[in-house]
Parts: structure tokens; C-alpha cells; sequence
């Protein structure tokens, strides 16, 4: 599959979030849209899931990646479904925890010198966890192809998606 197997990439386009808790599928919905695409060889599409903090390191060479852009939802007081484009030093706090309560925006902020990092956020609405709920909310839900045009901009793409 073009522009999803290439490890260390120059562009990494990682969703992050688990999709059992309602509008935390944001991230893995936006990539699934990203991956039925063609997108050029120097671009890798990843469902980092909810290790995805912690696994996206392993996808990042400073030596040829240039760029990564981190695809989740957060809480920034914004409208549900709303985007935003957030800096490292922008995310919210706790944002980035893995499974062992490690905060991991340390390390981002330590890569930043070296690749550009880039944050599509997505106002959640509703996160269910820890409860089981299967289903982005409405809003959420219209977001992901805005989301899918503002990533292809950001890769300087133009499919047409609004």
C-alpha cells in the first residue's frame, strides 16, 4: 500500500486514540480516510492507537523525517468537532500518558528541534472511557474529512476534500 509502509519516512501522519471510547476513534478514522488515498512515497500513514505517544518515537528518524503530525482529539474549550492545530508546547496537559502514566510530551518537546511536529486536535465531545461505547459523536464525525483536507494541505496535497 503506497505511502503506508515506508519506515522512517520524511512526513508521518500518526492518528492516535481507540475507538471503544466513543469520540477517541477521531484519530484512527481520520488515518482509515488518509489510507484509501495515494499519497506520495514520502508519506506514512499509522493507527498508533492508544500506545500511539509511546510508538511513534519508533517511526521517527531525525536523519529523514522532517515532519510529524500527531492526529487526536483534546479538550481545548472549543466546539465538539471543531479542529485546531496545536504546537507541542500547546497540548493540554496530561494529553500524552501512556498506559503507565509516563508523560510523553517531554520527549516531543525534545524532537521538536529536530522535526517539525504538528498537532491536528479535534474538540472532543464525548470520551467514554472507562466504559465501552463504539461511535464518534456526530460532530467528531464531521470533522474527519475536514481533518483528512487540513492533513493533505499540511502534506501539500489537494484531493478536493472539504
Amino acid at each position: 500500500m503506497k505511502g503506508t509502509e515506508t519506515l522512517y519516512s520524511e512526513i508521518v501522519v500518526a492518528g492516535c486514540g481507540n475507538p471503544l471510547y466513543a469520540d477517541d476513534g477521531f484519530g484512527p478514522a481520520v488515518v482509515e480516510n488518509l489510507k484509501s488515498l495515494e499519497l506520495p512515497e514520502n508519506v506514512t500513514v499509522v493507527d498508533a492507537g492508544l500506545g500511539g505517544p509511546h510508538f511513534i518515537f519508533t517511526l521517527l528518524n531525525p536523519d529523514s523525517t522532517k515532519t510529524l503530525i500527531i492526529v487526536d482529539i483534546a479538550d481545548f474549550g472549543g466546539e465538539p468537532g471543531e479542529l485546531k492545530w496545536l504546537l507541542v508546547d500547546e497540548l493540554p496537559v496530561g494529553s500524552y500518558r501512556d498506559a503507565h502514566s509516563w508523560d510523553l510530551t517531554e520527549p516531543l518537546r525534545i524532537i521538536q528541534d529536530d522535526i517539525r511536529i504538528r498537532v491536528l486536535a479535534c474538540q472532543k465531545k464525548y470520551v467514554s472511557d472507562p466504559e465501552m461505547v463504539i461511535g464518534i459523536t456526530d460532530e467528531v464525525q464531521r470533522a474527519i474529512p475536514k481533518a483528512v483536507s487540513e492533513i493533505l494541505k499540511e502534506i501539500g496535497m489537494n484531493y478536493g476534500t472539504a
